[in-house]
């Protein structure tokens, strides 16, 4: 899959999973550590929709911030570059381990139309369930709590809810898991 350039004001869909399909999340330090980089990286120059981490691959919905809100000068493929060596480099370092962590690049797909967002919004949130890991309404490590509850969050809940109208029918989407698989077949990593 060649990668799409990135472009301020647009939503985009990235993706990987560990190399040979291997574990990039082995204890819940890893994940946390993860969002760490992602808020220090990611937060400056986009909004997050909403993440997934699961033991061997991640999600996240994102959408690039206007080019008035951006840092001069900032090259956005080279914040995500490092964001994935940061977390490698510390992963490496912590279990004794060398080379790739990542299965190549990160996937990156822009998303174009509201109801393939809104189809994403879904297929990321529920991720947990789909890879038989854990029912997502108690998975600890993607958006879903962070968009049903009013804690203070980076996560843009009010635009996600409101996409769906409110979190009550949100709730129920996620719960039918209304999610048109073909829309979005290529961002599975089976």
């Amino acid at each position: 899959m060649k990668l799409v350039p990135l472009e301020a004001s647009y939503y985009y869909h990235f993706f990987n999973r560990g190399n040979n399909k291997e574990c990039i999340f082995i204890e819940e330090a890893n994940y946390s550590y993860f969002l760490k980089l992602v808020k220090k990286y990611i937060v400056p120059i986009a909004e997050i929709y909403s993440y997934c981490l699961l033991p061997n691959h991640f999600h996240l919905i994102i959408k690039i911030k206007e080019n008035k809100e951006l840092p001069k000068s900032i090259k956005l493929h080279q914040v995500f570059s490092n964001l994935f060596n940061a977390y490698t480099k510390a992963f490496n370092k912590k279990y004794h381990r060398t080379g790739s962590l990542f299965q190549k690049h990160p996937k990156r797909i822009k998303i174009v139309s509201q109801e393939y967002l809104k189809n994403l919004i879904v297929y990321v949130n529920t991720n947990p369930t789909h890879h038989s890991i854990l029912n997502y309404s108690v998975y600890k490590f993607s958006s879903y709590k962070a968009l049903i509850s009013r804690q203070p969050t980076l996560i843009m809940r009010d635009e996600v809810i409101n996409m769906f109208y409110d979190t009550e029918n949100f709730k129920a989407v996620l719960y039918k898991k209304r999610v048109n698989i073909e829309l979005i077949k290529e961002l599975l990593l089976e």
